[in-house]
């Protein structure tokens, strides 16, 4: 297959998460090998790995004094829809949150033109078991994979009866992404937002943007959107994070109630030895 860019510059924009300051994204044309770059104010970030300075809240890239948060919903739907190379302008530090899925970036893309570049893309293939494990047994697996293409089998357990313990098990190709995984909102307890509020986080958070749960109670009133709507927002988060290894992964993936510190970090673990993959 070949690698991938936009005929056409897309804008997207929105209010930041945390910070609440409107975003403006343009999305544009970038040359092969080129990756996924976000520039602001001048500043070029790669959206790799090795650039992520913070994975707290979400995954923010840091460079010579500029930062760009909150990447991992738009780079799981350029994963989607198959960009390999692109340059993304970005106003802010923060890019918009929009419904807190990647549904409304996924629609937007699907109005782009894209065009093939003489090139084929980069995949990584990983050819041995790499795990990350934190002191709570928690734990993010990169396995060789069965079959050529990412199937992800993800589980997480709550508390709270109405999470419970959800299962995601299944390869994903773009119609997964978007029927099931591209329509999935962030979540979290209400007081969870009361302590972040207090701390002067999440100053755009609302229900138009997550979904917020408060004991056994989901408090948006049109309740959840999708089935296991909470663990398909985690493989959404993974899948952004994954592709800031800068290439198409083939591979088996298993997580246990983990977030986008394992995922750096099994990815670090992944390209120190490089008998764990091959580029096909």
């Amino acid at each position: 297959m070949k690698q991938c860019t936009f005929e056409n510059k897309i804008e997207i924009k929105g209010p930041g998460l945390h910070s609440g300051l409107d975003s403006v994204l343009i999305l544009r044309e970038a040359p092969v090998d080129t990756g996924i770059v976000f520039v602001q104010s001048g500043v070029e970030i790669k959206a790799l790995y090795n650039e992520v300075k913070d994975t707290k809240n979400c995954t923010c890239l840091q460079k010579n004094g500029r930062t760009v948060s909150t990447i991992e919903h738009l780079m799981a739907t350029l994963w989607a829809k198959g960009v390999d190379n692109a340059y993304i302008d970005v106003s802010n530090p923060e890019l918009p949150i929009m419904d807190g899925s990647a549904l409304m970036l996924f629609e937007e893309l699907k109005k782009a033109k894209l065009k093939p570049q003489d090139k084929e893309r980069k995949i990584l293939k990983v050819l041995k078991t790499v795990r990350f494990e934190d002191d709570k047994g928690n734990f993010v697996e990169l396995c060789p994979p069965k079959d050529e293409g990412l199937h992800i089998y993800f589980k997480i357990e709550f508390p709270s009866e109405i999470v419970g313990t959800q299962v995601f098990d299944e390869t994903v190709n773009e119609d997964v992404f978007e029927k099931k995984i591209a329509p999935a909102r962030t979540f979290c307890e209400k007081y969870q937002i009361d302590y972040l509020r207090s701390i002067g986080l999440i100053k755009g958070g609302s229900l138009e943007n997550a979904v917020v749960l408060d004991g056994n109670k989901v408090l948006n009133p049109e309740g959840f959107r999708v089935q296991n709507e909470c663990v398909n927002h985690k493989v959404l988060d993974l899948i952004g994070d994954l592709f800031t290894s800068g290439y198409y992964i083939f591979s088996d993936v298993k997580a246990l109630k983990t977030g986008h510190f394992h995922n750096n970090e099994v990815l670090k673990k992944l390209f120190d030895n490089k008998e764990n993959y091959e580029i096909l």
